[in-house]
């Protein structure tokens, strides 16, 4: 009991499953100073990107159940890859402890400026023009399992091809090595805005206030709808204490208008949940994309 009343007594890890740059990391890197303050105690971003986040859960399901050691992951890990890999290294209910959903992503649909589309309609028509003679770039569930039902829904042959993380395929794309993906704001957004790729259409189904006037993909395939979130575990039996303790000084962070802000600017739309919500939200989720990667046609690793 009473290294529980001394926690934290030293600093903490927040693990993030991919590189520097990327959405979560960017949203991970508010979050931990917000925490390192409320806490008393320095909280340190690592990030660990690799093989969709399996490296990162892997680590974090491995290390003592201590408080020390934490994980701001997605519907990466804890939605869509029981669904496409048939031997996890870890269980996303059976080895971690929810604390907290911070919220949602918008991702969208970028291209390479020198194909001549602007619309997703218009990508859609080339596509179908040219089969095969496209491809696209994916370093996340969320980029792939987007691409892979606009492929379905739209009838047409794109290629893949898998990065380790976010920020190397937005190199490639912006080369013209590939020419299409699905990247979430924090990453593509900067690229954007210097002109340096052209976004076509969100995810989500209705607009997002992040990007006003980009209209959502569903516009040109109805029934389009990839929403991607966040949050923070802990591996599981993580003493209560602790967890209640997280779970509080997180929901007090997030209800700051200060973060909201801060985490908006990054492309992050802040909608909390509490510990006990987000242990059933991560349960229909994993349902939830198991549908969607069954109804995109994708085979399982």
């Amino acid at each position: 009991m009473h290294a529980q009343q001394a926690w934290p007594a030293k600093p903490i890890r927040l693990i993030v499953p991919f590189a520097p740059g990327s959405g979560t990391d960017s949203a991970g890197r508010v979050l931990a100073q917000e925490l390192s303050q409320r806490l008393g105690q320095q909280v340190i971003v690592e990030n660990r990107a690799g093989a969709f986040g399996q490296i990162a859960a892997e680590l974090v399901a491995r290390s003592p159940a201590d408080g020390y050691t934490l994980f701001m992951t997605t519907n990466t890990t804890h939605g869509a890859n029981p669904h496409l890999f048939s031997n996890l290294p870890y269980d996303p209910i059976r080895d971690f402890v929810p604390i907290a959903r911070l919220g949602t992503l918008p991702f969208m649909l970028v291209v390479t400026p020198s194909l001549p589309v602007k619309t997703t309609a218009e990508l859609l028509a080339l596509a179908r023009k040219q089969p095969d003679a496209l491809s696209y770039a994916h370093a996340s569930s969320t980029s792939l399992v987007a691409m892979e039902t606009i492929k379905r829904l739209g009838k047409v042959s794109v290629a893949g091809v898998q990065y380790k993380a976010s920020p190397q395929a937005l190199v490639d794309l912006m080369a013209g090595r590939v020419q299409v993906m699905v990247a979430d704001f924090a990453t593509a957004m900067p690229q954007v805005r210097a002109g340096k790729l052209r976004v076509l259409g969100v995810t989500t189904a209705r607009p997002s206030k992040l990007l006003p006037g980009v209209p959502p993909i569903a516009q040109a395939l109805p029934g389009f709808d990839t929403t991607s979130w966040n949050g923070v575990f802990a591996p599981a039996k993580t003493p209560p204490a602790v967890v209640s303790r997280l779970e509080l000084e997180m929901l007090a962070a997030l209800a700051r208008p200060e973060i909201e802000r801060k985490l908006e600017g990054i492309g992050f739309e802040v909608d909390p949940l509490d510990s006990a919500a987000f242990a059933r939200y991560v349960n229909e989720q994993i349902e939830h994309w198991g549908r969607m990667i069954r109804a995109a046609g994708i085979e399982q690793q």
